[in-house]
């Protein structure tokens, strides 16, 4: 008998990087606005300053959201914190991890922490347990061996391996890991393999939602929850 079990609240609407269709990404603003409009996750992104503070912040370099070429690890939080992430003429600051969980780890949200930078496993566990989030908080990677540095480290989270193509190899290893999700490109899956993935005792979470086609799509493929950037817009098509 398949052992999968669904979030205890059913399917997660998770704000992606807040509610980053309208706000600039991975900033408070972005977060409190994604819980606003009623999404019941949060994804977000955790890297490491040059002075060793966790910080929440997705691509390579911070060019795209502040023009700045220098990536985060090159930066001290001061200097960080003298950007500002920009948006449709809002703006807002690089969000602190800790700052973060300060605000947001009591509410009732399910998170996913997407580990991007090398070397975050432990200090990441660290302050997720500080905040009791060891219930509440899903590890993800596109690199399984950050899932596997932390998981050595903290094995009683839950956790999940972003992907862009499932082979059958990545299905077998994340079941010989005790893996709980796995999370597939949404334009790159059938609800075939959604059933699949649930027969194995594995939630889905789809990723790479551009636009409310590829979002009804996702929902009609029974998927069990989705990282969107327009978090109203989904809640609004499942109420």
């Amino acid at each position: 008998m398949s052992n999968y079990k669904k979030y205890k609240d059913g399917f997660v609407n998770y704000a992606h990087r807040g509610a980053s269709e309208y706000l600039p990404e991975n900033t408070l603003l972005a977060f409190y606005t994604g819980v606003y409009m009623k999404a019941n996750g949060i994804e977000t992104d955790v890297r490491r300053a040059k002075d060793g503070t966790l910080v929440l912040f997705h691509d390579n370099t911070l060019e795209r959201v502040t023009g700045d070429p220098r990536s985060v690890e090159e930066c001290t939080l001061a200097e960080l914190m003298e950007l500002d992430v920009k948006k449709d003429g809002y703006t807002d600051k690089i969000a602190v991890f800790e700052d973060f969980l300060q605000k947001f780890a009591f509410r009732d949200l399910t998170f996913a922490i997407e580990l991007k930078g090398e070397g975050v496993e432990k200090d990441t566990a660290d302050l997720l347990r500080k905040y009791g989030l060891e219930k509440k908080a899903v590890i993800t990677s596109f690199k399984l061996d950050y899932i596997k540095n932390f998981i050595a480290y903290a094995s009683e989270f839950e956790f999940g391996l972003l992907t862009k193509e499932v082979t059958p190899e990545i299905e077998a290893e994340l079941l010989s890991l005790g893996a709980t999700e796995i999370c597939p490109r949404a334009t790159l899956m059938s609800a075939e393999d959604v059933a699949r993935w649930h027969s194995m005792g594995l939630r889905v979470r789809a990723w790479g939602v551009k636009d409310e086609e590829v979002m009804k799509f996702a929902c009609e493929c029974s998927v069990d929850g989705m990282t969107c950037n327009f978090p109203d817009k989904l809640e609004a098509y499942r109420s």
